[in-house]
Order: C-alpha cells, then structure tokens, then sequence
C-alpha cells in the first residue's frame, strides 16, 4: 500500500527522505516497527494521523503481545487500542492487567483470535467460567496455558477445556484451590496423553488419588510442581516413578507426607527433584563422585 504524505513542518534538504516515505509493509513494518517496544508505540502513534495509520497497521499483524512490555500497569483503554485490530495473535500474555481484566475485555480478543496457541492469565481473578468457556471453544489449538492464582478456576471450568483443546500441552493450575481430585482425574483421562507440564502446586484439596491417576495418564509427562500439595503422599510419587518415563523433574516441596523412599527411584533416573536427600545418602553420593569420604560430624 502507498504511505499517506505527511507535512515535514520545515524545509526538506534536497535528497532527504522521510522515514514515512520508506515502504511501509517492505521495510517499516518488518524491519524498524517489530523492534520498537510496545511501549513506544503508544507514544509514536500520538505523533500524527500518519503514524497512527502505520501503527495501527503494525498491531493488526501482531503474532505475539506480551502486556508487561507496555509496563508493570497498563489501562483498559490502552489495552482495547493496542488489541482492537489483531485478528492474527498465536500467543498473548495479560498479567499486567490482572487486577481490572474481566471478561467483557477478554472475550472478544479471542473470539477475534482463534489461532491462539500460547495464553497467559496468570493472577487475573476478575475472570470468570465465560472467559474460559471462549478460550476453550474458540482457539482449538491452544497449547499452553497458565491460569495461576486464578482461583474462580473450579472443576466445571476445567471440563470445558479438558474436553475441546486437544493440542493442550502445558497447564499451569498453581493455586487453583477449587480444584479436587475429581477436576484433576477428569483433565488426565481426557487430555493426559498429551501433557508435558503440569503444576497443581498450592493446593490442600490435590492428593494422591489425583496423582496417581495423572501418572496412569500422563506417559509423556516432563514436569510436574506439586508445591504445598498437603494431601499428596508417597504413594502418589510410587506411582509417578513407574508410571513417568520421561519425567525430569518434580517439585514436592512442603509436601509433608512424601517420604525418601518413593524419591529415590527417581533420583536414581536423575530426575531433578526440588527436595535434598537425607545427609546420609548426601554422604555415599559425594563418596560415590569424589572417591573419598569427608570428615563430617553427624552428631551435629
């Protein structure tokens, strides 16, 4: 498309050329705008009707919009501007706007965005069922999500998603605390084949029937936090070990109930696991690696 003319507002030196005289989808777009952070934008488009237009040009074709890059606070106006013509997002992030988004402001972005494979709505508690009941049903192709601290997320919430994105690979349920063990063992058995990360950490209701469950499920799982799972126990780890080949590592801190025994499998197949052994084992490893045995006082 040809740039509008823009006034220089002084006298042109003979051979000079404007950058609004460059090609717009040439070069402005692919070369000098993708690297202007967002922030920026929002202040050249103020410069005048010509650089809203290449602007908001540039927005429309967005791929990826990451809220935190127009700041630690962004507006509800600035937000709906930024988004308003995006019709090509593959991943979005809106934590930044975690204390005013709601699904009125939500809703019609995926609605607009179906390609959407990358979703973070991490901390925003003014969301409800709707916002996900859209995401679930309007971007099929979702595979990563983090509902962190989202805690209006309960089971009948996580069913919609459960049972319409089968490309889900990543979930982030960290301190979703309606979810019981009933939520849980209905996502595994539907999306479960697929997982590669899941964390539940922060959560008293997750226990080992859940666990257990996951692990039947869940034979390409990599990742798994289980964080302050107070209910989880080592019969749930037993499970993860014989059932988890490719499990690399495992997060069990403040979860109380999970013995060294059900970890030591794991730690023999070198999985990273955020609990330190016992001294003791500490000692032969150290023996093991360094050929010798140090002088260490037990009776500390």
């Amino acid at each position: 498309m040809e740039p509008p003319m823009e006034l220089s507002g002084g006298e042109q030196e003979p051979g000079a050329v404007r950058l609004l005289d460059l090609p717009w989808e040439d070069v402005l777009l692919p070369h000098i705008l993708s690297r202007v952070p967002l922030r920026q934008l929002l202040r050249l488009q103020r410069v005048s009707r010509a650089f809203r237009a290449l602007v908001q040009l540039h927005l429309a074709g967005l791929r990826r919009f990451d809220a935190a890059q127009v700041g630690p606070q962004i507006s509800r106006a600035a937000l709906a501007w930024l988004l308003r013509d995006a019709e090509g997002l593959q991943e979005l992030a809106l934590a930044p706007c975690h204390e005013w988004l709601s699904d009125e402001d939500l809703v019609p972005v995926l609605a607009r965005n179906p390609q959407l494979r990358t979703v973070s709505l991490a901390g925003c508690g003014q969301l409800s069922r709707r916002a996900l009941g859209a995401l679930a049903e309007g971007c099929p192709r979702l595979q990563r999500l983090s509902l962190a601290h989202c805690e209006w997320v309960d089971g009948l919430a996580l069913r919609g998603l459960a049972d319409r994105c089968p490309a889900l690979g990543e979930l982030d349920l960290t301190a979703c605390r309606q979810l019981k063990d009933e939520a849980i063992v209905y996502l595994v058995q539907r999306r479960g084949a697929g997982l590669r990360s899941l964390s539940l950490a922060v959560n008293a209701n997750v226990g080992d029937a859940a666990v257990q469950e996951l692990a039947r499920n869940c034979p390409e799982l990599e990742h798994l936090d289980l964080t302050g799972c107070l209910r989880v126990g080592s019969d749930g780890v037993r499970t993860l070990a014989e059932y988890c080949p490719a499990l690399r590592s495992l997060r069990v801190r403040h979860c109380h109930h999970v013995a060294e025994p059900s970890l030591s499998r794991l730690r023999k197949r070198g999985v990273d696991i955020d609990v330190e052994p016992p001294l003791h084992q500490a000692l032969v490893l150290l023996q093991d690696m360094a050929g010798f045995a140090p002088f260490v006082n037990l009776q500390v």
